[in-house]
């Protein structure tokens, strides 16, 4: 059964572009691809939901571990590596594994399919904005 092993644990970072640091690895035991672990230190935007009314009250600020693994997934050189597909998969499985409903994930699952494209394969892993890393503040734990 898929779960995530880990909880998230994040730190703001102090830039424009609502960035957040991975502060410990957060993995994921997976039915579709296996064990995946999202190394410290890495750089996620959440859930790029959009700032229109309806649309972030319905579905912004949730499913944020969900969110880092798809961030991830979506990197050219993620271990494993997934397509397109699957990455979009792993990121519906994972939200219904931490509990959230068909209204929440399928629309999400949606959003990602339809946009998606635009951002995958195009960071590394290890990508950060500018030149040096930016400087992040104190680790909060999300457990949901």
């Amino acid at each position: 059964m898929s779960r995530f092993i880990t909880e998230l644990e994040i730190k703001c970072c102090s830039t424009d572009e609502g960035l957040w640091e991975i502060h410990e690895p957060l993995v994921y035991e997976s039915d579709l691809v296996g064990l995946v672990t999202i190394p410290k230190g890495f750089f996620t935007d959440l859930a790029s939901v959009p700032r229109v009314p309806i649309i972030y009250e319905s579905w912004g600020n949730r499913a944020h571990r969900s969110a880092v693994l798809h961030d991830y997934a979506y990197r050219i050189d993620s271990k494993p590596q997934f397509t397109y597909r699957q990455a979009n998969a792993v990121f519906r499985e994972a939200m219904e594994s931490t509990g959230a409903g068909a209204k929440i994930r399928w629309p999400m699952w949606f959003g990602v399919f339809l946009g998606g494209w635009t951002s995958y394969h195009k960071k590394k892993v290890d990508w950060h904005p500018g030149d040096e890393p930016p400087v992040c503040g104190d680790v909060i734990k999300i457990e949901a």
